[in-house]
Parts: C-alpha cells; structure tokens; sequence
C-alpha cells in the first residue's frame, strides 16, 4: 500500500477532474504490476498494473488506494477488470466518495468471489491525497484554499517601498508545488496592477489541465500588455461585471482571454459565482492569492474552505502596512473567524507554514 500511494502521488497535477489513484499487484510475495493513473493517458490505475502483470494477475492480491470503479465512463469498470483477471483479493485505502460509485465497486468484487478489504491505516493519507476530489464529490464545489505570505505580526504589504519578498526562496518554492496541485488561481486586479504578475506554475512538475487564472476584474482595467495577458493560452479568465465597458471586453477577448460577468452586490464581481462556474466546469481546487481586500472578501463571504499561511521572521508594524485580510473586518472579538484542523509546517531555518480550515456558520 506504501508503493501504491506512492504511485498515486506522481499523478498529481495530472488526473483533474478525475482522482489520483495507485495500484500495486502482489503475487506470492513479489509486485509482478504497478501502475497510476494519467487523465490524458485514459486508463485507469487497475488497468495499467493489470496489462504490467499480465497472466501473473491469476490468483493475485491487488493493493489500491481508491475502491475500484463500477461504472462505465471513458473506460470500462476497473472492478469488473479485476474480475476477468482473476485476482483473489483486493485491499484498498478507502471507499470512492463519488455517488456514482460508494461501495459499489466492493460489491461487485464480492458478489464475483474476491476477497476485499479496507486497510484503515492508509485512509487518512488517501484521504488528504485526493481532497480536492473527495470535497467535490461531497459538496459540488471546488476546494478553495486562501495562500498568503506575510511577517509575524500578519502584514503582507508596506505602504511605500514592495520591492523584494516577505518569505525566503524555499518558502517561495513551496507555493510553487502548492500551485501545482491546483486547477485554477484567484487574484484581484490590485494585486496585478501593483505586481504584474504572471501567476503560473512555476513548479517543474508536469500537468495535463493548464492551470487556470483568473482575475477579479469588475471595471476590466487589466492592461493589454500585462503579463497575464500576454501569455494567455487558453488559461485565462477574467471575471467582471455586466457594467464592464464592451470596448475592453472586446479588447482582452481579441488576444484571447475569456471574459465572463459574474455580478455581484454593489457593482462588484462575486466571489460565489466564481466558484460557482468552476464547479460547473469541474475544477477541482481553486487557490486564492490576493490582496488584503480580496482576502477578506473571501473569508467574509465564507468562500474559503481552509487557509495556507508563510510567515516570515520579520516586522513591519505601523498602522498603514497591509494586514492579511482588510475590507471591514469584525468588530468583536467574540465574531472572529474561526480556524481549525490547525498544522504547522516547519520551513527551514525560520519559518513557518500554518495549515487550518476555516469554520464555517
């Protein structure tokens, strides 16, 4: 199960809007298929360790950390894969959460004679591995995650001079591999007229589904030669408002950008219609890397499932630095947001990352 997960975890980035699923085949003591599964390359884990493992699958023991699928989609049923291919028992990480699915695939294993069973030990990081997946499948929308950096007394802007960073490179990395297990990215257009950003992966790591950039745009002053839009290829999406000038639309639409009016309350974009319309596209995840209004916005608007904060050993102070979340901000103790589920994650020599999840009403 260990090799199995393992397998699954290279199918990150490369599975969306499907899970990242490992299989291992085991026959008399010795792995005889291994395989993952790849969104572009079709097949489906099971499959892949099955065709490695050929007529060694008779008899075997297949170790998976997703329950087998039932259904037939773009491929057949893995379960009835396995069943043709006479393994004896097979052990998984956890049921599929997909309704489509849940306990089905165990069902038919069964009823064919194969012994199954769910190795417990394993689920919590199955679970964590496919979260994305698991809370879409739950909730019908994607997982929004809210990133920021910031200095110890929660300041992620000076008022005059920004040049340079708040986090070190091995922080800055990190977001990297953050981004990279997302589908889609969320900013202001504060945030890029300030720092022209590119927003892109810059991980390394191969994705099939380009990860997906959007900008919360309601007046669409996003300049023509900022670099969003200059290395647009079909990964950008520019959020606004029905009162947005059709000249710009017209303009950012020309060079390829998709522009779309998602309305909200007091002439500004909605936050929940953009979530909305990435769950009805089937992206999995949404990351939030925005400005201090914008952040507030999100949490304000229960928008953000969980948090995901770098924090640098450094202090601005002063009352006109940006704290992490602007905009109105509760005026009691006693109303603040709440997090939990809290980890921290050590970034060598002296910082820090503060994983939660945010409470919701």
């Amino acid at each position: 199960m260990r090799e199995a997960l393992t397998l699954a975890a290279q199918g990150l980035g490369q599975t969306s809007p499907n899970p990242a699923v490992g299989a291992v085949i085991v026959r008399d003591g010795t792995i005889v298929g291994r395989g993952y599964h790849l969104y572009a390359g079709i097949d489906h884990a099971e499959v892949v360790a099955l065709r490695e493992a050929g007529s060694a699958a008779q008899g075997s023991t297949v170790y998976v950390t997703l329950e087998p699928c039932s259904h037939q989609g773009r491929t057949g049923p893995c379960a009835q894969a396995l069943i043709e291919a006479g393994v004896a028992k097979v052990v998984a990480a956890m049921e599929d959460p997909n309704p489509l699915i849940k306990g089905t695939g165990f069902a038919m294993l069964r009823a064919a004679g194969i012994q199954v069973e769910l190795e417990p030990e394993a689920t919590a990081e199955a679970t964590a591995l496919n979260e994305p997946f698991i809370h879409f499948m739950r909730t019908g929308r994607p997982l929004v995650t809210l990133k920021a950096a910031a200095t110890l007394d929660g300041k992620i802007s000076a008022p005059d001079d920004n040049e340079g960073w708040i986090t070190s490179r091995t922080a800055r990395e990190h977001v990297q591999t953050l981004r990279h297990q997302h589908d889609a990215i969320l900013t202001g257009i504060g945030t890029v007229l300030a720092d022209n950003p590119s927003l892109n992966d810059r991980s390394g790591q191969r994705r099939i589904r380009p990860l997906l950039r959007i900008v919360l745009d309601s007046q669409l002053r996003l300049p023509l030669d900022f670099k969003m839009v200059t290395t647009c290829n079909n990964d950008l999406l520019v959020a606004t408002t029905s009162a947005a000038s059709p000249e710009r639309k017209r303009a950012l639409e020309a060079r390829g950008v998709e522009v779309v009016a998602v309305d909200g309350m007091d002439g500004r974009t909605s936050i929940a219609g953009v979530v909305n319309l990435l769950a009805q596209r089937k992206y999995l995840s949404l990351m939030i890397e925005a400005g201090s209004k914008v952040n507030w916005t999100v949490l304000e608007a229960e928008a953000a499932d969980k948090v995901f904060l770098y924090y640098a050993p450094k202090i601005l102070g002063g009352l006109q630095s940006l704290p992490l979340a602007g905009g109105a901000g509760r005026r009691r103790r006693v109303d603040a947001i709440e997090l939990e589920r809290v980890r921290i994650h050590p970034i060598p020599p002296d910082e820090f990352a503060v994983e939660a999840y945010v409470k919701k009403s």
